[in-house]
């Protein structure tokens, strides 16, 4: 038994089914709790208005108010978390810091420095795996390695879990939760940072948030499946930052979808619960193959000559700031600059609009999508856009190329979407509001939207632009070939 311990807070800002809090709770007589706001990570984010940066500072005022009703507390510090844990745990005179595994290269070589200076000072670092069901050699294939395609990955996973893996973590209540040096979160601007629209947007933080948006989405988990495509309606979880951030346990997630039925057959659960394990395999390969978070997981994508100079900053520009001049795509970019929210769907056709009708190269559009979303994560951003760049680990070909139109057309037929995000369009007649270009003048005029002034006109044909896009891509078949 230990006498004092220190748990480190990092992406898992909840005191329930919390997997280092509860080792903690199980080993240590004593333990502290503790969370850094990381310099590192918070001087080169490009605005002081972070709507995820305010996402966890109010996490953290529910975290530390209901480890204050366990008799404990939150020691909240601002500084590098590299020399600013390894000092903390000297000053609590602990001896060993407890954390939960993190997968992304950055975090990684941080949590080794941690590890070497807490040595140097004879103390103890323990990981403990908790934002997944499965990492490292979990689940691999029969001959020891890891899965490179996601259906083999999914059976596999499916067939390994068990109702073991799904066990909440929980920490015996007799150990002493420590309030020493715990006073209290910063506010916002004592680190630097300003309120945003967060709550103007719905969105409520901690633990409390995301029960609200579990009982939610568990009176729709089973229409899940036909509607989880549709983004004028609600059919998603919208626990993505919950997720994100930690708020909610993975585990508690998965046995949610297992008791709604995904492994009896109901399709609604069973296809979320497909998605909870989209979001394990991609951890795993971020994990395994660290060289994705800067170039293709197909090396050969690596050949593929984007269009570079100042036309494809002007594409790029255009892109960002929704004037592409097809809706959809322009609706979809306006509801992410806006709310830092977009759907997962529109997300697959902005991403295959950007790299394969506008040859953008994939890494500007991830970069991007990592400034705006509320719920960015390395590993699902980056696996979506290599997926949408074909250059991942898909089993589709690179030909596989989303029609902007027919994507509009199918997925927001009535343009309710579009008209919710470019109200400009509102008066365009339903025939008309995938492609305002295709009315006449005189239809124009009639409704008020001239093309060109109203609207913007597409910056690319498609048709023209798919076969501007195989050329490109040319150079992936013919190095697969050799």
């Amino acid at each position: 038994m230990l006498d004092s311990v220190l748990v480190w807070f990092r992406r898992d800002l909840r005191d329930t089914d919390h997997a280092a809090l509860c080792e903690g709770l199980r080993r240590a007589r004593r333990v502290h709790c503790a969370f850094v706001f990381d310099s590192e990570i918070l001087e080169v984010l490009p605005s002081r208005t972070d709507r995820r940066v305010e996402f966890i500072r109010e996490s953290l005022v529910e975290l530390d108010l209901a480890l204050r009703q366990r008799g404990g507390g939150l020691i909240v510090r601002h500084a590098w978390a590299s020399s600013e844990i390894p000092r903390l745990a000297s000053e609590l005179g602990v001896e060993a810091v407890f954390a939960n595994r993190d997968y992304e290269p950055q975090a990684k070589a941080r949590d080794a420095k941690v590890a070497a200076a807490l040595a140097d000072l004879g103390i103890g670092f323990e990981l403990f795996k908790d934002q997944v069901v499965f990492d490292g050699p979990e689940v691999l294939t029969q001959a020891g390695r890891p899965y490179t395609v996601f259906t083999p990955y999914k059976n596999s996973w499916l067939k390994r879990l068990t109702d073991d893996d799904l066990a909440a973590h929980a920490g015996e209540s007799g150990r002493l939760l420590v309030t020493s040096s715990a006073n209290g979160v910063p506010s916002l601007q004592d680190i630097g940072f300003r309120p945003g629209n967060l709550r103007q947007l719905g969105i409520v933080p901690g633990l409390s948030g995301a029960r609200l948006l579990v009982d939610d989405f568990r009176q729709r988990i089973r229409r899940y499946r036909e509607q989880r495509d549709y983004p004028a309606i609600k059919g998603v979880s919208y626990l993505s930052v919950n997720l994100r951030f930690g708020t909610v346990s993975i585990r508690n997630l998965v046995s949610i979808a297992c008791a709604e039925g995904a492994l009896a057959g109901n399709e609604g659960a069973s296809t979320w619960l497909s998605e909870l394990i989209w979001r394990d395999f991609y951890f795993m390969i971020l994990d395994r193959f660290p060289h994705v978070a800067e170039r293709s997981f197909k090396p050969e994508y690596d050949r593929i000559a984007w269009e570079q100079g100042e036309n494809a900053e002007r594409l790029f520009a255009a892109w960002c700031e929704a004037r592409t001049g097809y809706p959809l795509v322009d609706a979809a970019m306006r509801q992410l600059n806006g709310t830092g929210y977009m759907h997962n769907r529109l997300r697959m056709v902005a991403a295959s609009f950007l790299t394969k009708d506008l040859g953008i190269d994939w890494r500007w559009g991830e970069a991007w999508f990592a400034r705006q979303l509320n719920d960015f994560d390395l590993s699902a951003n980056n696996g979506g856009w290599q997926w949408a760049a074909s250059s991942g680990c898909d089993a589709q070909p690179y030909f596989r190329i989303f029609n902007p139109l027919t994507q509009s057309e199918r997925f927001d037929p009535e343009g309710r979407f579009i008209r919710r995000y470019l109200p400009e369009l509102a008066a365009v007649p339903d025939k008309f509001i995938h492609a305002p270009w295709r009315m006449s003048g005189a239809e124009q005029s009639a409704c008020g939207v001239i093309v060109g002034r109203d609207t913007p006109l597409p910056l690319v044909d498609h048709g023209q632009a798919r076969l501007r896009t195989l050329e490109r891509y040319a150079v992936v078949k013919r190095a697969v070939a050799v």
